[in-house]
């Protein structure tokens, strides 16, 4: 029996049955398999080939909008952007990707416009693997919808799922320690979403011998994903366009006219938090604030301002000076753990 074969039995049979905990066990151990064989056929359908679109990233972040074809992309990336990307009343009028830079308020962020993706782009329809390889390797996906095709969201999503882009997720909390004997020998938290002997099946699929740390809810999907260690984990971002012409009532999205302007100052708002990034002002000792932020991670330390600056800013550091949101009081001393916020000025003294 081919892998096209093995493969497509596996699916109807995991169509055929249903999951309650008698199964549970039978369909991890399906699913398992059904993964693995997925992936000897991408890496034997790549032999010799290389994917993807020749673009350098540049700015503070990047996002790739994506979506179905003539559902007004090009003209989005336009009302964002400084490009100049092919605008056309037909399909596929973008074949290539266009990269153009939003700059909004001290951020500058590299959008970049995808041909449309169809159903079937994860086993390489329609450019797929081209898209799907540059969507994988961004820091925000933006599924790009309008009024009349709203329905594609999900299959989007699906796309996107089976080419191994989890969206809106975090990676699996799951230790693998392989060894050379002993087995598979599995911890695992009391709130996990699936049976210890499941847990093993799915593990026996990809190895023999291992140590195993299973913590938090993990369900079958989530064990399987921590084996492949080929997963990208990538926040979404989902736009509705030509609002202009039909109320669509969706609070999960944002909804805008690229055609009229209407909703883009939004959307380069939502981009930002969904992004999370923050913005910081340099002081070097002795001289003025500069102009031009530093923009950082939420969440980011004073070590990691210092080594954006130079990596000999912690080798000789001292203590850093802020003033702002994240200080308790103006002019405070800090040390290298210090969490830093958007719209900080900072000034590192060093030896």
């Amino acid at each position: 029996m081919s892998i096209d074969e093995e493969i497509k039995r596996i699916e109807e049979e995991i169509r055929n049955t249903q999951y309650n905990k008698a199964t549970e066990y039978h369909i991890g151990k399906l699913k398992a398999k059904l993964a693995r064989l997925r992936e000897e056929k991408e890496k034997q359908g790549g032999k010799g080939k290389s994917y993807g679109f020749a673009i350098r990233k540049t700015g503070d972040a990047s996002v790739a909008m994506i979506g179905p074809p003539s559902v007004g992309k090009s003209t989005l990336l336009n009302q964002l952007t400084n490009a100049e990307s092919k605008v056309g009343e037909y399909d596929f009028t973008t074949t290539q990707v266009i990269p153009g830079i939003m700059e909004y308020e001290g951020f500058k962020i590299q959008v970049l416009d995808l041909p449309g993706i169809i159903y079937g782009a994860h086993a390489g329809r329609g450019r797929g693997k081209e898209i799907i390889s540059m969507a994988r390797v961004v820091d925000l996906i933006m599924i790009v919808v309008d009024v009349f095709t709203l329905n594609e969201i999900d299959r989007i999503k699906e796309e996107l799922w089976n080419a191994g882009i989890r969206l809106d997720r975090k990676p699996p909390n799951v230790i693998i320690k392989k060894k050379d004997r002993g087995g598979i020998n599995i911890e695992m938290s009391k709130n996990a979403k699936i049976s210890e002997e499941t847990a093993r099946a799915i593990i026996g699929e990809y190895m023999s011998n291992a140590d195993v740390i299973i913590r938090g809810e993990i369900g079958i999907e989530e064990l399987i994903d921590a084996m492949l260690r080929n997963r990208v984990y990538i926040p979404s971002l989902t736009v509705i366009n030509k609002i202009d012409i039909r109320e669509v009532n969706d609070k999960n999205a944002v909804k805008i006219s690229a055609k009229n302007g209407y909703g883009i100052d939004e959307l380069k708002k939502e981009i930002i938090r969904k992004l999370e990034l923050i913005r910081v002002y340099m002081k070097p000792e002795g001289k003025n604030i500069e102009d031009e932020p530093m923009v950082l991670k939420k969440g980011a330390k004073i070590r990691d301002v210092c080594i954006r600056l130079h990596k000999d800013f912690i080798k000789n550091f001292r203590y850093a000076i802020v003033d702002g949101p994240s200080a308790d009081f103006s002019g405070q001393r800090v040390g290298l753990n210090h969490e830093v916020k958007d719209g900080d000025i900072i000034t590192i003294v060093a030896r």
